[in-house]
């Protein structure tokens, strides 16, 4: 069965760790808080620039394909077996969103694209003092992230 786009990554990481990750993102959004408008506008220049676990997974599959190339035409044809098991797993990951580095990355707190989204909304929500869904102020990471949803 073919995982929704939105929830594979997260439906394939042990729930410890996305509950840390969602812990990281509170404690990002309440210390950003804490600043003021100044360090939430910092804060979200940070996120438009941090990688999301897709982009990451590209970089590393596309270095160890160029590195088994490279090695399978200087050291030993065997090594491209490297750039086609890196292809394979590259396919399981665009089919059921698991490839064997997914854990080490995630446990490294790398986030997929919708929990870097959410963070920047509720940031946003925050710096507006309302979201737009509601008329009512937002005080508190959790309220932030609970309104956005």
């Amino acid at each position: 069965m073919l995982s929704s786009t939105v929830d594979r990554v997260p439906a394939h990481t042990a729930a410890h760790i996305n509950q840390r990750i969602r812990q990281l993102t509170r404690e990002n959004i309440e210390r950003a808080s804490l600043g003021g408008p100044a360090q939430i506008d910092r804060r979200l220049a940070e996120l438009d620039e941090e990688w999301d676990i897709e982009r990451t997974l590209e970089a590393n599959a596309a270095s160890v394909m160029l590195a088994g190339t490279a090695l399978a035409l200087f050291v030993d044809r065997r090594f491209l077996a490297l750039p086609a098991l890196v292809g394979a797993f590259l396919l399981q990951h665009a089919l059921q969103g698991w490839c064997p580095p997914l854990p080490l990355f995630r446990r490294l707190g790398v986030r997929t694209a919708g929990e870097i989204e959410e963070e920047r909304r509720a940031l946003q929500a925050m710096r507006n003092g309302t979201p737009r869904a509601t008329g009512s102020p937002v005080h508190g990471a959790g309220a932030a992230i609970e309104r956005i949803r």
